[in-house]
């Protein structure tokens, strides 16, 4: 399907255009980069349901940019169901990322070291019925953890999409077991009229009793006996002095970070 007016007018939609990025959602990372400082330290990310790629683009170029990481220590790994075009510095595997068999690939290309940060910013189509939209992105998200959960290495960070609804609570506190910090954090890229936001999990810590297994997509944290967390913090990301992702824009905007070339191509 072609893109609606709305979408060609959108300031980010033009950004990624002209930055040379596959898709607008780039700009979604690098906020919340900006806002968490994501990669710093880190050289092997697995990114799900990474098409068309542009989470791992912004991933390439800035595991590129930092100084204390040689090209032999990068590993990337971008995982979908679709097709990629190929990305230099970026190892595609294409799969299902519900099935085992795409577990044991990534679990293969990580070639026994374990990833830093996974990412998962997949979506299912959207329905227009809240409920089963939320449930079925619920399901996405438990889906990417599972894997995460065989492949993330203690002190490591899980970044995946989350619909707010009525029982993201619920999905939050499963997450809390397992990290020492989860925040919500909403881009400024992301629509204000979205229910999208992220589950930005840091510092992996599972329980002694938790035992990873790649042929479930389930957490199976009944019965653990956990302390009570606290709740989840709520962060808009990006410079409240940037751009509006609801706002039309002249086509001749400048003079802000999101308008720089961070392609690394130029």
């Amino acid at each position: 399907m072609g893109k609606s007016s709305r979408d060609k007018r959108d300031v980010y939609y033009r950004f990624a255009k002209e930055g040379r990025f596959r898709a607008r959602s780039a700009y979604k990372l690098m906020q919340i980069d900006e806002e968490f400082d994501l990669f710093t330290g880190i050289s092997r990310v697995v990114d799900l349901c990474a098409a068309p790629g542009s989470w791992s683009q912004v991933v390439a170029q800035r595991l590129a940019s930092e100084k204390d990481v040689t090209d032999r220590d990068v590993k990337i790994v971008a995982v979908d169901l679709q097709a990629m075009a190929p990305l230099q510095g970026v190892e595609q595997i294409q799969g299902d990322i519900t099935k085992k068999e795409t577990s044991e690939a990534i679990i293969e290309h990580l070639e026994g070291k374990f990833a830093h940060l996974v990412l998962c910013d997949g979506a299912p189509d959207v329905t227009g019925l809240p409920d089963f939209d939320e449930y079925i992105q619920a399901q996405l998200l438990l889906a990417a953890f599972n894997i995460a959960t065989n492949v993330l290495s203690p002190g490591g960070t899980f970044l995946a999409k989350l619909f707010c609804g009525k029982d993201v609570m619920t999905l939050l506190s499963h997450l809390q077991r397992f990290f020492k910090q989860v925040i919500v954090a909403k881009p400024r890229t992301s629509r204000n009229s979205s229910i999208e936001s992220f589950a930005l999990c840091k510092t992996y810590c599972p329980l002694s009793q938790y035992m990873p297994n790649v042929n479930t997509t389930v957490l199976p944290v009944a019965g653990l006996s956990v302390p009570d967390h606290p709740p989840v913090p709520f962060k808009a990301c990006g410079s409240e002095m940037g751009y509006d992702s609801d706002t039309n824009y002249p086509l001749q905007v400048c003079g802000n970070y999101e308008h720089r070339d961070w392609s690394g191509s130029g």
